[in-house]
């Protein structure tokens, strides 16, 4: 901590975060309140995404804070890519799932896939 914080002022550093399940996240670090103590990382722009903030519960969800300078956070964000969760995740899948189904039923409904029986 230096000299312009106090002990009541809130963290903010730049840290590279390790998450339960082998994952790592990139970005400066705050707490936030939302029912709750949270970590807010806000990940910065890299090279294929836009910035983005994910709230953890320090908790249960992190495993390690690692603070760096913003220089190294920004370059270990590039190296990670980390995603934000998207919103049309769930529509992809269940189109997916729809394709499927209709290729099962084509399929069962193909003459070719089930050839007359003969006596």
């Amino acid at each position: 901590m230096n000299q312009s914080q106090n002990a009541n002022s809130p963290v903010m550093l730049w840290a590279i975060v390790e998450l339960m399940g082998h994952q790592q996240i990139s970005g400066q670090v705050s707490e936030y309140q939302l029912g709750g103590n949270f970590l807010r990382i806000d990940v910065p722009e890299t090279s294929r995404q836009g910035p983005f903030t994910r709230l953890v519960n320090p908790s249960t969800a992190v495993y390690a804070i690692n603070p760096v300078t913003e220089q190294v956070a920004r370059m270990k964000a590039e190296q990670l890519q980390a995603k934000p969760i998207d919103s049309w995740d769930i529509q992809l899948m269940q189109q997916k799932l729809l394709a499927q189904t209709v290729s099962r039923k084509d399929d069962a409904n193909d003459d070719s896939a089930n050839p007359p029986y003969f006596d």
